[in-house]
């Protein structure tokens, strides 16, 4: 087993986290500012060598009824394109109330509102990759 890494896709930051290797704990890894698709997937294929990725967890962004909207639709055909050039699986993974999540735990920990905007993201995907972890235990 290796590490995952975990990715927040937003439309003007993506956030990151990983897995330690025994898949059992996520850690927030860092925020990117988006450009265009093309510098995404570089930045990702980038940071999964880093960090000696096995996988890549995309966060899906299914709407709160179960329907796809223009993001989730964006999520997919942006897991295909990485996927392309990653060399490595790269799987969808439900993200539904992940962004709302971290926005609860840091004002719960008494982030200012100033610093949360730079936080919420790789929280986000930290939370998300967790969920991953959870659901398929090490």
């Amino acid at each position: 087993m290796g590490r995952l890494l975990g990715v927040d896709l937003g439309s003007k930051r993506i956030g990151f986290a990983v897995s330690d290797p025994d898949r059992i704990i996520a850690t927030a890894l860092r925020v990117v500012e988006c450009q265009n698709d093309g510098h995404i997937v570089n930045t990702i294929v980038s940071i999964c060598r880093e960090v000696d990725a096995d996988q890549c967890i995309i966060g899906h962004p299914i709407n709160m009824d179960g329907s796809k909207g223009p993001a989730s639709q964006r999520a997919e055909k942006f897991k295909t394109e990485l996927a392309a050039k990653l060399g490595r699986p790269v799987v969808l993974w439900d993200e539904r109330l992940t962004t709302k999540s971290a926005h609860d735990a840091l004002i719960e920990a008494g982030t200012r509102r100033d610093k949360r905007k730079g936080l919420v993201d790789k929280i986000a995907a930290q939370i998300m990759l967790q969920h991953y972890l959870d659901a398929h235990g090490a």
